[in-house]
């Protein structure tokens, strides 16, 4: 059986909300005015009440890369994440997925980020990065499927994982359903690893 511990990103091993903050990072290198700021506010309060669904939203809210080919928000990648990583990642987590690949295990980073602006990641840390899949037409974005969120992060680790994988380990903010799969699974709250059994609901 192969191992395998897969760690949600945002908020859990990135203290932050990728999502936000390279939009942020994007929004202060091109200069984007107010106007588009409200828009992409009111889409994302849209999300938090469950208006939109999330593959709409995100297809939406990353309006702000149109006309950015996968190459240019790589180099932007490359920036973001060099002045976040180590500083604003859990850094016991990093040690551990150091120590996971050492014993042989394999570790995924399952993500609702678009994969072209995380999946940078892997030349930082032992890890396979897995996010939202998007294809670059005219100059915009489209999710491919379905986003990576809830259910679908299940889904993409069984298209990923070798077929014997054997999922022992498992972390995110949120009591999703790749938590369920796991033996040992793991509920992060403001910083705070707990067993998630030991989480009331």
């Amino acid at each position: 059986m192969t191992k395998v511990a897969v760690y949600d990103l945002n908020e859990t091993l990135y203290h932050k909300s990728s999502k936000d903050e390279f939009f942020k990072f994007i929004c202060y290198k091109k200069g984007y005015k107010l106007p588009h700021l409200f828009q992409l506010t009111a889409l994302k309060f849209l999300n938090n009440i469950d208006v939109i669904g999330k593959t709409f939203f995100k297809e939406n809210f990353y309006n702000y890369l149109d006309n950015m080919p996968p190459e240019k928000i790589e180099k932007y990648a490359e920036q973001f994440w060099g002045m976040e990583y180590p500083d604003y990642f859990h850094k016991p987590m990093v040690e551990d997925i150091k120590k996971h690949q050492k014993e042989g295990t394999l570790v995924y980073i399952i993500t609702g980020g678009f994969e072209v602006y995380t999946k940078y990641l892997e030349k930082i840390l032992p890890v396979e990065v897995h996010g939202t899949r998007t294809s670059y037409e005219n100059g915009t974005y489209k999710v491919i499927g379905e986003a990576c969120n809830g259910k679908a992060k299940v889904k993409r680790l069984k298209e990923v994982a070798p077929s014997d994988y054997r999922l022992i380990e498992a972390y995110s903010d949120d009591k999703e359903p790749i938590l369920d799969e796991a033996e040992k699974a793991y509920y992060v709250d403001d910083g705070e690893v707990r067993p998630l059994e030991s989480v009331s609901d």
